[in-house]
């Protein structure tokens, strides 16, 4: 069955730089869009990037571009979200998708 598993949340100062993980199983991952989709404390869900199936685009929401690098290695079924210069602001669940599987989040938390 379809398996995304999220990894390397935790909490982390503000400034600081986090890496998140995405393992896929199931399903051809090399033919995915794949995206990075988070929910703040009380909020909706906020989508934050996506990229090609073969990393030729990436996008952004306008809050984290220039902060946030999403990449993914096709050959290890994993997606990946650089986090660079966090703010409280980016206290959130983070859940990488493609639109028809999710995985179960992780959370970050940024605070001093």
């Amino acid at each position: 069955q379809v398996q995304l598993v999220e990894s390397g949340g935790g909490l982390v100062q503000p400034g600081r730089s986090l890496k998140l993980s995405c393992a896929a199983s199931g399903f051809t991952f090399n033919s995915a869009w794949m995206h990075w989709v988070r929910q703040a404390p009380g909020k909706g869900l906020e989508w934050v990037s996506n990229i090609h199936p073969e990393s030729e685009s990436m996008y952004y929401s306008d809050s984290v571009k220039g902060r946030f690098t999403i990449s993914r290695d096709n050959a290890k079924n994993t997606l990946y979200l650089q986090m660079n210069s966090l703010n409280s602001e980016d206290t959130a669940v983070y859940y990488c998708t493609s639109w028809h599987s999710w995985g179960q989040g992780t959370q970050v938390t940024v605070s001093s």
